[in-house]
């Protein structure tokens, strides 16, 4: 039989998973870690900032922390190698990491930025999910979980780098599922739409984060394997023409002021 590319896997046990999240000190991935608690997952999440870790962890103690740069090979080996050694058991990575920078690259000469954002969206979960996928072959289930967005669907004029990093994850998770479609391992994409947290420097504005982790939760843990909502989630069904038609309408919107290349011949 071929394999799914949208397949519906079943339900997840929850209690005896082990969860390790990408960027999971705040926002989306702060949401993911409490919905996972609450089913009775073992949870670790990581982040850049220790002192963050550190107070999302007095307000769930059961929370396991670990300080990691994301963007970094070398801390992603570590992490991995860290988390086999430490939680035998890990069959579950969230791939919730990521950076969203505004603008276009007409005022920019600093690539780092840029390297910076790219590596953190793309090469982070593409190399966990190499270095993770030997262990993640030897358990009853496993899951892989990889955050797009909404924007991944809808060019984003105002933030093309990071659309671009979103739509990569879109298909490389689509693709993925060929290679393990004859293993135990579920590959799932969850695409947020705007969502209340510090993505881009943080905002409030979008949908409630709680809310959003509630629902796709729920559809993660029934078998889902593409889950978004209300804005991501009508995107990614919509005809193409429907989300240029979107796109524009955001640029027209929200790109008052910004600066644009102008032809100097």
């Amino acid at each position: 039989m071929a394999p799914q590319i949208l397949p519906n896997y079943g339900p997840f046990d929850l209690k005896s998973a082990v969860v390790l999240i990408t960027g999971g000190s705040s926002g989306i991935g702060q949401g993911l870690a409490e919905e996972f608690l609450k089913a009775g997952s073992t949870v670790i999440v990581t982040g850049r900032r220790e002192s963050a870790l550190k107070e999302t962890q007095a307000k769930h103690p059961d929370l396991h922390i670990y300080v990691n740069d994301a963007s970094k090979a070398e801390e992603r080996e570590a992490l991995s190698q860290w988390v086999v050694k430490e939680f035998p058991k890990v069959n579950v990575l969230v791939n919730n990491a990521g950076i969203m920078r505004s603008g276009p690259l007409s005022k920019e000469t600093d690539w780092s930025a840029r390297q910076s954002e790219i590596a953190i969206n793309i090469e982070a979960p593409v190399h966990l999910m190499q270095l993770l996928t030997p262990h993640f072959l030897k358990q009853k289930e496993a899951a892989f979980i990889n955050l797009s967005s909404g924007l991944g669907y809808v060019p984003c004029g105002t933030a093309p780098v990071y659309g671009g990093t979103k739509a990569f994850v879109h298909h490389f998770t689509m693709g993925s599922r060929f290679h393990y479609a004859n293993s135990k391992i579920r590959v799932v994409e969850i695409s947020p739409p705007s969502v209340k947290s510090n993505l881009g420097g943080g905002h409030d504005t979008g949908e409630e984060t709680d809310v959003f982790c509630d629902h796709v939760f729920k559809r993660f843990a029934a078998g889902e394997a593409e889950i978004g909502f209300n804005f991501s989630e009508k995107a990614r069904l919509a005809p193409r023409a429907d989300n240029e038609k979107t796109s524009v309408g955001m640029w027209e919107k929200m790109a008052k002021g910004m600066p644009v290349f102008e032809s100097e011949a």
